[in-house]
């Protein structure tokens, strides 16, 4: 016993005196502690060492010492093949238990690690195609991703490759420079391959690949937050990403494929299961809860299951700054728990939708989906947003059973919540495109409607170019808002409208329309089917007040036209290039569509119902004149080439016009 003693002595005296790194080795894992923190030293029982609070018994450790550099508040985890090595900080030894199996780490956080202590990192680097990483503490910290490939087999812990059960804030710095893969096990029940039970904060230039083959790829109890790092979600069973509270991206790269369920969905509460078998729900009702900030970076996801989403808010959803890449492939599904119908949709939010910046490319190729699905309110003043569905309807039988329809007037006979109609936007609450916005939709399976809102639309700016295979767009309503004021009525005072359909009306309202500025550019299918449309059957009407308005095909019946002159021809050729002038000065010049000698109205041409009945109407606040077969150059386009301000107009001829009446029936 003395021979130890005097062993132990010298060794502590020695660190003391160069400075260097006393190492207690205690199977796989080694604590640093550095000479200028030691401090004293307890031998106790001749069988037990203390160093900084942290109790060793001698006959388990091994101790040497060196130079090695030792960072405060830090553990490294590294892992080889089946087995992993911990090293821990001296100052943080006492409050950090490691259990190790194999290379399944379990790492204890003690409860006493507080503001004082301060925030531990822990470092993960390495390999191991069976083991995990598991962490449980009530702190924060940080989790380093430092080239660390990671598959979990046999579970030890959890079946994550990594699980946080820290229910606070933790920061994952997905370290520049590195790649890193985490694959859980395909045995387990945990919720993701990553799975953080509090906020999770992504960080540094990094990548990180992740495989979820129970549920989610990342899933996280509280928000998710992303700046810089590059995240590959390439299978996940559940969701690629699932969150709760809110999810924010300000910078970095998502790609997400390969989900059985939504690309990236945020809850609004979660509820989650403790390690003691407790459960506890957690109450967002005073927090952010449910919402989606997407402020910059790229998102890239690609969903091809029935009746998903690619991005899901159960709250609002705000996009002011990201390059998004979005696109749905599967089918709609009969939904026997709410007895209806529903399908796919690029951007979903249960609540409110604002789009202020950004690009958004939107695609849905399966049956019934859809560009964009608000259950609130969506409103637009930035930002460019494309949208091309090319799925047809699909509709249920009384008992659930569903079928895909090819043309839009067999969905006539289906109530609402036996169909699902493709469309570029579809909104329950109201629609308001203003100031900077610029949103290009093109439709064509049956029941493709452009946009629609079922309570009203307010465009007061921005650029709208629509073309769809139904109504181009429709402000209507339902049971739950027809009571509401102004309902199903679509008002236009300024910026640009392309609306154009090629089997049913351009713009259709349930209530009334009120034209009072914008540019307005409105194709109907032909026959019944018009370019401006309002409800007069519920004595609603077609109010022009204002702006400038070109109408290929009829007008509304019995509309008011006040302020303007209003002046049409019988007599237009299709493919050519127009220019219309109020007064002497050139107002537009605008490109006709192809026209139609075929069928009625609501058929699929474009514009059907034949040439001796379509109109080009034009509407301007002083005489207007118009000449046909121009040569246009220079100018500002609009309408994806469809239209010209600011154009050089050569050649052409003058088009003879008549003074249109709105009493009367149809034309």
């Amino acid at each position: 016993m003395k021979k130890i003693y005097a062993l132990l002595l010298a060794l502590l005296l020695t660190i003391a005196a160069t400075a260097q790194t006393l190492k207690v080795t205690e199977g796989n894992v080694t604590y640093l502690f550095p000479a200028a923190q030691a401090g004293e030293m307890t031998f106790t029982d001749g069988t037990t060492l203390t160093i900084m609070n942290k109790a060793f018994t001698l006959s388990n450790v091994n101790m040497t010492i060196d130079n090695t550099a030792v960072t405060d508040n830090s553990v490294a985890v590294v892992y080889s093949g089946t087995t992993a090595t911990v090293t821990i900080a001296g100052n943080v030894a006492q409050y950090v238990d490691a259990d190790i199996n194999g290379a399944h780490v379990n790492l204890t956080q003690s409860s006493l690690v507080d503001d004082v202590v301060g925030e531990i990192t822990y470092n993960l680097s390495g390999a191991s195609t069976d083991g995990e990483f598991y962490l449980s503490g009530s702190y924060k910290a940080t989790v380093e991703l430092n080239g660390l490939t990671l598959a979990n087999v046999t579970p030890y812990q959890s079946g994550a490759a990594v699980h946080i059960q820290n229910g606070k804030r933790i920061k994952v710095k997905v370290v520049t420079g590195t790649t890193n893969t985490l694959v859980d096990a395909a045995n387990g029940s945990q919720k993701g391959a990553l799975y953080i039970k509090g906020h999770a904060e992504f960080a540094q230039k990094g990548t990180l690949n992740v495989t979820g083959n129970v549920k989610h790829g990342i899933k996280t109890g509280e928000y998710f937050s992303m700046k810089n790092a590059t995240i590959h979600v390439t299978k996940a069973v559940g969701d690629g990403i699932n969150c709760g509270q809110f999810f924010q991206m300000a910078s970095g790269t998502i790609h997400i494929s390969g989900t059985g369920d939504d690309g990236i969905q945020c809850d609004i509460d979660d509820t989650e299961t403790y390690p003691n078998g407790t459960g506890e729900t957690t109450d967002h009702e005073e927090e952010d809860s449910g919402n989606i900030y997407l402020e910059g970076g790229t998102i890239n996801v690609s969903v091809t299951a029935d009746a998903v989403k690619c991005i899901k808010s159960e709250g609002d959803m705000r996009i002011s700054g990201t390059t998004i890449v979005a696109s749905t492939s599967g089918s709609g599904v009969w939904d026997s728990d709410k007895v209806k119908t529903k399908a796919a949709s690029c951007l979903s939010a249960d609540g409110n939708m604002t789009i202020s910046g950004g690009t958004l490319t939107l695609t849905s190729t399966g049956a019934g989906g859809k560009g964009i699905n608000v259950d609130g309110n969506f409103t637009a003043t930035g930002g460019t947003t494309t949208i091309n569905t090319s799925g047809n309807a699909v509709v249920a039988s009384s008992t659930g059973v569903l079928s895909v329809v090819t043309t839009s007037n067999q969905l006539d006979r289906y109530d609402s919540d036996y169909k699902s109609s493709p469309k570029g936007i579809k909104v329950d609450g109201a629609i308001t495109i203003s100031d900077d916005a610029v949103i290009n939709v093109t439709t064509t399976g049956a029941g493709g409607e452009g946009i629609e809102s079922k309570t009203r639309i307010d465009i007061t700016g921005g650029q709208t170019t629509i073309v769809a295979a139904d109504d181009a767009i429709n402000a209507s309503y339902n049971d739950d808002t027809k009571s509401m004021t102004n309902a199903g009525d679509f008002t236009i005072t300024g910026g640009y409208l392309y609306a154009c359909s090629t089997g049913n009306d351009g713009i259709d309202a349930n209530g009334n329309v009120y034209i009072k500025g914008g540019l307005v550019y409105a194709v109907g299918s032909g026959g019944a089917e018009k370019s401006i449309d309002a409800n007069t059957e519920e004595q609603k009407k077609l109010y022009i007040q204002g702006g400038t308005i070109i109408a290929v095909g009829d007008l509304e019946n019995g509309a008011s036209i006040s302020g303007g002159t209003c002046k049409y021809t019988t007599s237009w050729t299709g493919n050519s290039w127009y220019a219309l002038y109020n007064g002497s000065t050139l107002e537009a010049a605008f490109y006709t569509p192809t026209k139609s000698s075929s069928g009625g109205g609501g058929g699929g041409g474009f514009p059907g119902g034949g040439s001796s009945n379509m109109k080009l109407i034009v509407y301007t606040s002083s005489t207007p004149t118009l000449k046909s077969g121009c040569t246009i150059s220079d100018g500002t386009e609009y309408f994806g080439g469809k239209a010209k301000i600011g154009a050089t107009v050569s050649g052409g001829s003058n088009v003879s016009l008549s003074n249109y009446s709105s009493g009367g029936g149809r034309w």
